[in-house]
């Protein structure tokens, strides 16, 4: 039963209380560390490597495998969390996140750590959709639910960030293990909290599971991941375009499964929500923005700059203070009566405008790098709290789920996108650059120059770092008007898809199922 002292009638819905911010803030901590995830092995693998000596093969698979997880599991959590519950689902997925990273800890090979790392992406899979959709049973003021979902969006993209500069830290004075160990207080405070805080809800009438459906959308999501994610460093390969074609090819035998089966894994009932559509592909072109800039900006403070990874790592951390501000703002515009379409495009002109920032970059130009990087982040996360929030507001309570984990599907992708596109810019303006006559490493890429470069005597060393780093510059600028162009068409395309878009619940919660209204425990 509902707490009957967290809870006020509103207009609009229930307004939640100080029991269900209370569980809000309990939810934050496993999404942080998911989020965190993806960046904490950034100055660990060094040490990592000299302990366990993988190959460079297994180096590659200790990074990777849990994005590739992460991203391949996240339509079938969501469906799952849909069906047996999202409380029980993000308990479990704790339980397995908690104790892959004991394992990960104290991992005595590379192939155990890589194992870890898998079983650490099938719990993150669990935890991230099923949060967002437990804040969409928690808050069904649309008031309230936006402000918890910038929340959750400030925190998702401030992970990633903080991830890197806890790693430093922690391999500092510990040992590398210990960056898999600081997952444990918070999965334990939840699995605490969790039964006590959070509703259960589920879908009271979801139909038979999809197993087809499974191993199809795995097929569709991973080999595209995969082959976008190598284009950057690898280019055009052969072996990566078919990848992303026989990923493509699975995508559509996985639609066509979808829109023929009974009891579909993603119901495309959900395209018919107005603003479901928009808000999938707004959220993947802004996650594009996002991570395009990152492969630019981190290596520029690192390679351009000459900064050392802690350094880079921490002075990287001050655009994420502008991130913390744009997702409450944009929630409280939308409340005083200013359009989403608006507020949506808005976001992505002051995002270009970050990118325009970075187009005026020199070979000096640290502190313009950080400011067009914190303007164009804090535009970002105002189109995804704002996209997040449209989408779970226009579908019905019971596919909560499901919704989550397609925007979350559509960010990974979005992501892995930006950097391929934006990154085989840089990478190709690089080369371009770069005289013909210098060694193979150093015509390839940045890090390959100065590597070069240090080996070679005097001046002529210096001439050659000095041309790469004009040269990588050249390519971030370059990559930096394209992602200003493509920005500002998806302002243009956010207001004609969103202006007749408005704030509005889909669906009232069923009184004749409480697990449909998400009644607390």
């Amino acid at each position: 039963m509902t707490n009957p002292k967290s809870t006020t009638a509103s207009a609009s819905g229930t307004l939640a209380g100080r029991r269900e911010w209370t569980a809000l803030g309990v939810l934050m901590l496993p999404l942080l560390l998911v989020s965190m995830d993806v960046s904490v092995l950034y100055f660990a693998i060094p040490a990592i490597s000299a302990d366990l000596e993988p190959s460079g093969t297994q180096q590659l698979w200790i990074f990777d495998i849990y994005a590739f997880v992460l991203a391949g599991l996240l339509m079938t959590m969501g469906s799952l969390g849909d069906r047996i519950g999202r409380r029980r689902l993000l308990l479990i997925g704790a339980a397995a996140f908690g104790t892959a990273s004991v394992i990960a800890a104290y991992a005595d090979s590379a192939e155990m750590l890589i194992a870890a790392r898998a079983v650490l992406g099938i719990g993150g899979a669990t935890l991230m959709p099923s949060t967002m959709a437990i804040i969409r049973t928690m808050f069904t003021d649309p008031g309230q639910r936006a402000k918890a979902i910038g929340l959750w969006s400030g925190v998702m993209t401030g992970g990633v960030a903080l991830g890197s500069v806890m790693s430093g830290v922690l391999v500092e004075y510990f040992w590398w293990g210990s960056v898999f160990l600081v997952n444990l207080p918070a999965m334990a405070l939840l699995l605490i909290l969790g039964p006590i805080l959070l509703p259960e809800s589920k879908d009271p009438n979801p139909g038979r599971f999809d197993l087809l459906g499974v191993p199809l959308s795995m097929a569709a999501v991973l080999p595209v991941i995969y082959g976008i994610k190598e284009i950057p460093s690898e280019g055009w390969n052969v072996r990566y375009v078919v990848s992303i074609t026989v990923g493509l090819l699975f995508a559509a035998l996985f639609v066509h499964r979808q829109r023929t089966t009974k009891s579909p894994l993603i119901s495309p009932a959900l395209f018919r929500g107005r603003g479901f559509a928009p808000a999938v592909v707004l959220n993947l072109v802004s996650s594009f923005g996002m991570m395009g800039s990152a492969f630019f900006t981190t290596q520029y403070l690192q390679s351009v700059l000459g900064k050392s990874s802690m350094e880079a790592a921490l002075w990287a951390l001050l655009p994420t203070v502008l991130v913390g501000v744009a997702a409450p703002v944009a929630a409280q515009l939308v409340q005083k009566g200013v359009h989403r379409a608006h507020v949506v495009s808005g976001g992505f002109v002051t995002a270009a405008c970050g990118y325009a920032l970075l187009a005026l970059a020199g070979t000096d130009s640290m502190w313009l790098v950080l400011a067009g990087a914190g303007v164009l982040a804090s535009g970002i996360v105002t189109v995804m709290s704002q996209m997040m929030d449209l989408a779970l507001g226009t579908v019905p309570v019971g596919n909560a789920g499901a919704a989550s984990s397609l925007l979350e599907t559509g960010a990974e992708f979005g992501g892995a996108l930006g950097m391929a596109v934006l990154g085989s810019i840089g990478t190709a303006v690089y080369r371009h650059d770069m005289p013909s006559g210098v060694p193979a490493p150093a015509h390839e890429t940045l890090g390959g120059a100065l590597a070069v470069a240090r080996q070679l005597p005097g001046d002529t060393g210096q001439a050659l770092a000095t041309a790469a780093r004009e040269a990588f510059t050249h390519g971030m600028q370059a990559a930096a008007i394209a992602g200003t162009v493509l920005l500002l068409g998806a302002a243009a395309l956010a207001t004609a898809t969103l202006r007749k878009v408005h704030v509005r619940e889909a669906e009232a919660p069923d009184a004749t199922h409480p697990e449909a209204e998400g009644a607390t425990a």
